[in-house]
């Protein structure tokens, strides 16, 4: 996996995953890559510093750890997720069709979330329903 700064035509500066460079690369061509903030999709990689470890003991604790990049993304990733989980009903698999039947105007317009595979989602996309795949994660329990 690897980090980009993206900075949209607005100016807005976010950060983004992708599996690797390519993957980036194709999901900017086709416009997949949304802003956060405005949600415009003609974005382009920002000047960013790319972070050097310090010591081999830093480099290890990737994901485990407070301080360090991995184990922030995880902090604001649940914290989105128990944002969607608060303000959005969990329509589960059913997620495409219930997606559909709001764009079509037959079910009541609301915040919905769920499951879909990537193939589904792209077939929303490609069919102009405006869908977010978030990467869910599982909240650790603290004693």
């Amino acid at each position: 996996m690897i980090l980009f700064d993206l900075k949209c035509r607005a100016g807005h500066v976010f950060e983004a995953w992708f599996r690797d460079g390519a993957a980036f690369e194709a999901q900017q061509a086709s416009n997949e890559i949304g802003c956060p903030i405005c949600g415009e999709t003609r974005v382009s990689k920002a000047p960013m510093a790319p972070h050097i470890a310090k010591s081999r003991g830093e480099a290890g604790q990737l994901g485990n750890g407070e301080g360090n990049l991995a184990g922030e993304l995880v902090k604001e990733l649940e914290r989105l997720c128990r944002h969607i989980e608060s303000t959005a009903e969990y329509v589960g698999e059913k997620f495409p069709e219930e997606a559909r039947r709001i764009e079509s105007g037959k079910s009541e317009r609301r915040d919905i979330y769920g499951e879909a595979s990537e193939s589904e989602t792209q077939a929303l996309l490609d069919e102009g329903v405006e869908v977010l795949r978030v990467p869910w994660v599982r909240r650790r329990h603290h004693s």
